[in-house]
C-alpha cells in the first residue's frame, strides 16, 4: 500500500532552516504529483508548496522566495527545504500524493489528494 512518512521537523529559531523529507513506497513516485501542506491546530489545513511530475513547482505566497521543494525519485523521497523560518511558520506539516497530474490553480486543495504522511511538526521561535 501506499506509504508516506515525514521527517526533519524540529524546534528552530527565527530565521533558521530545516529540510523536511517524505520518503515515499509502494507507488510510481516519479509520476504522482506531490506537495507539502501545513496545519495549525484548529484551523485549515493550507497549501505550501506543490510539484509535479515534469518538476514544475508552485509555492504558496507566504513562502515564496523562503522555501524549496524537490524530487529525487532515485531515492523516493520528497523535500522542502525552508529557510528564514519565522514564527508564523509554525505548524504541522504534510506530505500528500496524488497520481494525477492537476490544474495549477487546484494544485493546494487538500481533497485533490489521495495520500498522506502523518505529519512532522515544525515550530519556530521569536
Amino acid at each position: 500500500q501506499v506509504q508516506l512518512v515525514e521527517s526533519g521537523g524540529g524546534s528552530v529559531q527565527s530565521g533558521g532552516s530545516l529540510r523536511l523529507s517524505c520518503a515515499a513506497s509502494a507507488f510510481t513516485f516519479s509520476s504522482y504529483s506531490m506537495a507539502w501542506f501545513r496545519q495549525v491546530s484548529g484551523k485549515a489545513r493550507e497549501g505550501v508548496a506543490a510539484i509535479d511530475a515534469d518538476g514544475s513547482t508552485r509555492y504558496a505566497g507566504s513562502v515564496q522566495g523562503r522555501f524549496s521543494i524537490s524530487r529525487d525519485s532515485a531515492e523516493n523521497t520528497l523535500y522542502l527545504q525552508m529557510n528564514s523560518l519565522k514564527p508564523e511558520d509554525t505548524a504541522m506539516y504534510y506530505c500528500a500524493a496524488d497520481s494525477r497530474r492537476f490544474a495549477w490553480w487546484s494544485v493546494f486543495l487538500p481533497s485533490k489528494y489521495g495520500y498522506w504522511g502523518q505529519g512532522t511538526q515544525v515550530t519556530v521561535s521569536s
